[in-house]
C-alpha cells in the first residue's frame, strides 16, 4: 500500500499492530485531511476505486474517460483515485493518491482509512472480476465495510450463473452501495432475478463513448498507409475469448469478393493473459494467417493505442467485427465505441451485442460462424445503400451514449448519493472479541519457499534457512506445496506462482510409477526411492492433484492431471487413517470440476465410512477418537469427515466429525491458547499428553478443521477458535514465542521445551502458509456478526 501524498517512495505498512504505528499513520492522515480541505474548497470531492492509467486495462481507460467527462460537465469537481495496482510497474500521476496491491488485505483497510480521512463525499467503485483480490474479489469488502461515505458501484460484469461465492460477494457490494450502475437492460434484469437486487437500487447508464463524427472512411485511411483499402477492424485487449480466429477464417471468401480488404487487429495482449500464456494466442493467429496465405490482408497492430490513435482507426474503418466466442458478456466498450462512430458492425450474439445492435443497427451471426461473417460483409460490400442506412441507425443511438451525456448522468447520481446516501462505517470483518485476537494477519511472503525450491522440487529440510540438500525431496511436501500454490494463484495471477506450480507438479508426475503409485523420496542426486505404499505420499498426491483438477490455472492442465489422479486413486484402499482423510479432501476438489462422476463420490463416501467405522470401533465415553493414541496431524482426520458430510450429506459423517472435533479441542485448547499434542510421547489413551515437541502441522490442520467445521455447522465458536489456532504461529502458545519468523518468511520446525526449533524446513513453512491462506479466505468470504461504529 503506497500513500502517494506521503512523498516519493513512502510506504505505510498496513499490518503494523503497534499503537505507535497507528498513531503516526492517523496523524499523517489528519495532516492530509487539512491540506485537502484547503485545496478542495467548495468542490465536491469524489474518490474513484479502480485500475487507472497508465495501466493497460479497459477499466483504467473507462475511469479516466469518466473523470474527464464529469470535468467537462462541471467545475465543481475534485476527483482522486485509489488505484488497484495491476502488478506491472507503472508510474502514476495525479489524480492517483493511493495504491492498493490487490492481494494484500491490509491495503484495503488502509485505503478505507485514507478515504475516511479525506474530503471525499462519495466513492465510485469500478467493479470487475479479477480486479480485486481474495476469493471472487471479496477483499473489496474489507474496504467497503469500513467506509463512512456513500458508495456508488459500477458493475462491468454481471454473471447469469454465479457461484455461491460470486453471488455472495456481489450481493453484499450491492447492499452496501447507495446505487449500482449497469450498462445494459439485461444487467438490470439479472440483478433482480439472480441477485435479488431491487429495481430501486440499480440504475442503467450506457457505456460512454467519444463524440466522433459520422464520416467517409476513405478520408482517414491515408495517414494509416491504407489508402485504397477497405478496412475490417477489431480492437481492444487481445485474449482467446475474443474469437479473432473466427474472423480470420472468414477472410478468404471476403478477399475473393474484394481483394482490397484488410483486417486490422488493433491492441495488445491482455496483461493477465500475457502474464500466464505470453503471446501464444497472437502467435497462433499469425500462424493461421500464414497457413491461409493472408499475409497481405491482415495487420496486427500490437500497441496499446492512445485515444487519438483509436479515433483514427475508428474513422478509417469500413466494418467493425466482434467475433466473441461466448454469450456471457454484459458490456463491451469496443462495441460501444464502434457503434458511436457509425460503423457497419457484424457481431456474434453475446448479451451486449444483442441489445445494442437490435432494430437494424448491426448484424448478428452465430458463435464461431465464419461463413456467416463472410456472407454479411459481402452483402454489405455489394449494397452500399443498405450499409449506409445501418451505419446511420447505429450512429443515431450513439448520440445518446457520448461521454458528455454519460458523465452528466454520473455526476447527478454521485451528487444525489452525497446528499442522500447514508453515512456509514459498518465493520463486518471479525473484530477482537469475535476472533480472540488483536494481532493483524501478516502478509503472505514466499521468500523462504523460493529459497527451498530448485529446478527439481521443494527440498525437505533446512539448517536455519539454508536448504539441507542431503535430505533431498519428498512427494508429500511437493504435493502440499502444489495445493497451497493453487489456492494462492486463485487470488493472485502471478507468473512466479505459476513457475513454482509447474515445478511441484513436474515432481509429482515424475514420482508416479507406471502402476499409479508414488515414490515418496528423491535424493538430491535425483535417485528415486522405493514406493511409499502405506505412507502419506499417495493420498497427499491425490490431494494436490485433486486441487489442480478442481481449479486449474488454465484448462490445458486438466487432461494430464486427471490421468495422474485416476491412476492414483485405485490404490486408495491401502491408505492410512490420515491418508483416507487427505483423500477425501482431494476427491472433493475433483468433484468441483466433475460433479457428475458418481464413482468418485462413492469412493469419497467409502473412505469416510472407514473413518466412521474406526471411530465406532475405538471410541468410548471418555475417548472419542479413531485410534488409541493422538499422534500427528490429528485435526486432518476430523476435517475429512466434515468435508464428507458436506459432499455426501450424510448425518453420520457430520455427527462423528462434531464429536471428535469437540474431543480434540478439549485436549488441545485450554480456554486461552492452543497447546497441541507433542511428538515426544504423543497422547495415549489413559496416559499423559506430551507437551513438547509441538509441530506446526498440528496448528495448520486445526485451522483447516475449524474453518470447515464453521462452514459445515455455522457455529461461530469454530470461526473464533480457527483464529486462535492460527495465532499459535504468532506466539499465542505455551511459550509465548512466535514460531513464524517474519524476518526470513520461514517457520520454525517445532515448539520445543527450550524454545522454538530454529531450523525452518518445508513442512513447517507449508503449514504456516496454508493456515494463513485458510484464515484469510475465511475472513474475506464471511460477513461475521458486524458492528457499527
Amino acid at each position: 500500500m503506497v500513500d502517494r501524498e506521503a512523498g516519493e517512495g513512502s510506504v505505510w505498512l498496513s499490518n503494523r499492530g503497534d499503537d505507535c504505528g497507528n498513531l503516526v499513520y492517523k496523524k499523517r492522515l489528519a495532516e492530509l485531511t487539512q491540506r485537502a480541505q484547503k485545496e478542495s474548497g467548495a468542490k465536491r470531492s469524489v474518490c474513484f476505486v479502480s485500475s487507472f492509467l497508465p495501466q493497460k486495462c479497459g477499466i483504467a481507460t473507462f475511469t479516466n474517460d469518466l473523470i474527464n467527462a464529469i470535468r467537462a460537465n462541471t467545475g465543481d469537481f475534485s476527483p482522486f483515485v485509489v488505484a488497484m495496482h495491476g502488478g506491472e510497474k507503472v508510474d502514476y500521476a495525479d489524480p492517483v493518491k493511493f495504491e492498493i496491491r490487490p492481494n494484500v488485505e491490509g491495503d484495503y483497510r488502509s485505503a478505507a482509512e485514507h478515504i475516511n480521512f479525506s474530503q471525499a463525499k462519495v466513492v465510485s467503485i469500478q467493479h470487475e472480476y479479477g480486479l480485486f483480490g481474495g476469493e471472487q474479489g471479496n477483499y473489496l469488502l474489507l474496504l467497503l465495510r469500513r467506509l463512512r461515505v456513500p458508495v456508488v458501484t459500477t458493475l462491468h460484469t454481471v454473471l447469469d450463473k454465479p457461484s455461491n461465492a460470486q453471488r455472495k460477494v456481489l450481493s453484499e457490494i450491492a447492499d452496501i452501495s447507495y446505487k449500482v450502475v449497469v450498462m445494459s437492460r439485461q444487467g438490470m434484469s439479472m440483478l433482480k432475478d439472480v441477485y435479488n437486487v431491487s429495481g430501486k437500487k440499480a440504475v442503467h447508464f450506457p457505456h460512454g463513448i467519444p463524440d466522433l463524427p459520422l464520416v467517409n472512411p476513405n478520408n482517414y485511411k491515408h495517414s494509416l498507409g491504407l489508402r485504397e483499402r477497405k478496412i475490417i477492424l477489431t480492437f481492444g485487449l487481445i485474449s482467446r475469448n475474443k474469437g479473432i480466429e473466427v474472423m480470420i477464417k472468414a477472410l478468404p471468401e471476403i478477399v475473393a469478393e474484394d481483394a482490397s480488404i484488410v483486417y486490422a487487429v488493433v491492441g495488445v495482449t491482455h496483461p493477465n493473459v500475457k502474464q500466464v500464456d505470453g503471446e501464444e494466442y497472437r502467435l497462433s493467429l499469425q500462424r493461421l494467417v500464414a497457413k491461409l496465405g493472408l499475409e497481405e490482408h491482415v495487420i496486427f497492430y500490437n500497441h496499446f493505442v492512445s485515444a487519438p490513435e483509436l479515433h483514427q482507426w475508428l474513422c478509417a474503418a469500413d466494418f467493425y467485427v466482434t467475433p466473441y466466442l461466448y454469450p456471457q458478456q454484459m458490456t463491451s466498450g469496443t462495441l460501444a465505441f464502434a457503434l458511436g462512430s457509425g460503423k457497419a458492425i457484424i457481431s456474434t450474439p453475446y448479451w451486449y451485442a444483442r441489445e445494442l445492435l437490435e432494430d437494424g443497427r448491426g448484424r448478428l451471426v452465430d458463435f464461431g460462424d465464419s461463413q456467416g461473417i463472410a456472407a454479411n460483409i459481402i452483402e454489405l460490400l455489394r449494397n452500399r445503400r443498405k450499409c449506409l442506412a445501418m451505419r446511420k441507425r447505429a450512429y443515431a443511438l450513439g448520440r445518446t451514449m457520448t461521454w458528455r451525456n454519460v458523465g452528466a448522468s454520473y455526476w447527478k447520481l454521485l451528487g444525489e448519493a452525497a446528499r442522500r446516501g447514508r453515512a456509514r462505517a459498518v465493520l463486518y470483518e471479525p473484530v477482537p472479541e469475535e476472533t480472540g485476537s488483536v494481532v493483524d494477519l501478516p502478509d503472505l511472503q514466499l521468500d523462504h519457499l523460493i529459497r527451498l525450491t530448485d529446478e527439481v522440487g521443494l527440498i525437505q529440510h533446512a539448517r536455519f534457512i539454508v536448504p539441507a540438500r542431503e535430505h533431498g525431496y519428498c512427494t508429500d511436501d511437493n504435493a502440499r506445496a502444489l495445493e497451497m500454490i493453487i489456492k494462492y494463484y486463485r487470488n493472485k495471477k502471478d507468473k512466479e506462482l505459476l513457475r513454482l506450480l509447474n515445478i511441484y507438479l513436474g515432481f509429482i508426475y515424475h514420482a508416479q510409477g507406471v502402476d499409479g503409485r508414488f515414490q515418496n523420496f528423491v535424493t538430491f542426486e535425483r535417485k528415486l526411492v522405493e514406493p511409499d505404499v502405506p505412507g502419506d505420499a499417495l493420498p497427499r498426491a491425490v490431494l494436490g492433484i485433486g486441487a489442480l483438477v478442481g481449479d486449474p490455472p488454465t484448462p490445458a492442465y486438466l487432461a494430464s492431471a486427471k490421468e495422474c489422479f485416476q491412476r492414483a486413486i485405485v490404490h486408495l484402499p491401502v491408505a492410512s487413517l490420515r491418508g483416507k482423510a487427505y483423500s477425501i479432501v482431494g476427491l472433493s476438489y475433483y468433484l468441483k470440476q466433475f460433479p457428475e462422476e458418481t464413482d468418485i463420490k462413492e469412493l469419497l463416501r467409502k473412505n469416510a465410512q472407514m473413518l466412521v467405522s474406526a471411530f465406532e470401533e475405538r471410541s468410548s465415553e471418555d475417548w472419542l477418537w479413531f485410534e488409541d493414541e493422538l499422534t500427528y496431524d490429528n485435526a486432518a482426520v476430523v476435517q475429512g469427515l466434515f468435508v464428507a458430510g458436506q459432499v455426501c450429506e450424510e448425518s453420520t459423517f457430520m455427527e462423528t466429525a462434531v464429536r471428535s472435533c469437540e474431543f480434540l479441542l478439549k485436549h488441545t485448547y485450554d480456554g486461552h491458547h492452543f497447546s497441541f499434542v507433542g511428538n515426544k510421547g504423543w497422547f495415549p489413551r489413559g496416559g499423559q499428553k506430551a507437551r513438547f515437541d509441538q509441530q506446526p502441522i498440528e496448528a495448520s490442520s486445526t485451522v483447516g478443521m475449524l474453518r470447515t467445521a464453521y462452514e459445515a455447522t455455522g457455529e461461530g465458536k469454530y470461526a473464533r477458535l480457527m483464529r486462535k489456532a492460527f495465532d499459535w504461529f504468532l506466539g499465542d502458545n505455551d511459550l509465548q514465542l512466535p514460531v513464524y519468523d517474519l524476518a526470513t518468511g520461514g517457520c520454525g520446525d517445532g515448539l520445543n521445551a527450550d524454545g522454538v526449533n530454529t531450523n525452518q524446513g518445508a513442512e513447517s513453512l507449508l503449514s504456516f502458509l496454508s493456515a494463513l491462506i485458510c484464515v484469510s479466505e475465511s475472513y474475506a468470504s464471511r460477513g461475521g456478526k458486524g458492528r457499527s461504529q
